[in-house]
């Protein structure tokens, strides 16, 4: 069994909101800070609908390490950009289906770890939280604790979920995400999901102006711009869909003007696999 939990760098500082503590209160969660909630709430007098967001993004996260664990075989999930911990977590899910699945936890809240030991999920089989920052993807590659769980010689799962878009383009998020693409071996899956502005511009634009006083503004990108996160990958079907639609267990109706965040998850391919092989 090995179980750990280390700190990059960073402290708390309740004054700032911060998106891990926002994304929390969406989901009725209690930590949170005062700047938090009121950060989140000026979010949602722009887009209310962004508490159903939160839920449909957590229900595709469990859906797609479900489907990893139980049908693809992966036993290895490196989820960077973890935020709080809440129900259903990622190790929850990957080990209820495979009780060998090695999780690691990365966000750069330093609220995350704290919380993480608080719950014992850093005590947890085969799970590590550390405190690492997706701009600096070789920190998080080569922390002791990444390489005490994940083989990268073995097919693993990367899991950027709700990340990206506070990633700007000014670091390059694409050539973030294709260097831990090179990091993965053949037969690896890719889980990304990012909101989008296209169906609500007016909403997203308002939700953004809020975000630009958080530590960590966000980025709506296009569809196109969307999936050239998946260059080098093979989508999976549905392909790229509102995070409502990927392999949902009960029909939905939801539409992408209340849900305005894609998701997918893409096979990085074998030597001899066809280019246009899909699951």
């Amino acid at each position: 069994m090995t179980t750990g939990s280390s700190v990059q760098s960073g402290s708390i500082d309740p004054s700032i909101p911060t998106a891990a503590g926002m994304y929390d209160y969406y989901l009725g969660g209690k930590d949170n800070s005062a700047a938090d909630r009121r950060a989140a709430n000026k979010v949602l007098a722009a887009a209310p609908e962004v508490i159903l967001m939160a839920r449909e993004n957590r229900g595709f996260i469990q859906r797609a390490v479900r489907f990893l664990a139980r049908d693809a075989g992966i036993r290895q999930f490196l989820d960077i950009g973890s935020g709080l911990p809440t129900q259903g977590n990622v190790h929850e899910i990957a080990q209820a289906e495979a009780p060998d699945a090695r999780v690691v936890y990365v966000d750069n809240d330093p609220k995350v770890l704290a919380r993480s030991r608080a719950l014992k999920i850093t005590e947890a089989r085969n799970t590590s939280v550390i405190t690492a920052d997706l701009r600096d993807p070789d920190v998080i590659l080569n922390h002791p604790d990444t390489l005490a769980q994940i083989d990268f010689d073995q097919p693993m799962a990367i899991l950027l979920v709700a990340v990206l878009h506070f990633i700007d383009d000014q670091a390059d998020p694409y050539a973030i995400v294709a260097h831990l693409r090179d990091a993965m071996a053949p037969g690896s899956y890719l889980v990304i999901n990012h909101a989008t502005a296209d169906p609500r511009p007016d909403n997203a634009g308002g939700a953004a102006e809020v975000y630009k006083n958080t530590k960590y503004p966000s980025t709506h990108r296009t569809r196109k711009q969307i999936e050239r996160f998946f260059d080098g990958v093979h989508l999976i079907d549905p392909g790229l869909v509102i995070v409502s639609d990927w392999r949902p267990d009960t029909e939905t109706d939801i539409s992408p003007e209340e849900v305005w965040i894609l998701g997918g998850v893409g096979r990085k391919p074998t030597v001899d696999e066809p280019r246009s092989s899909r699951i």
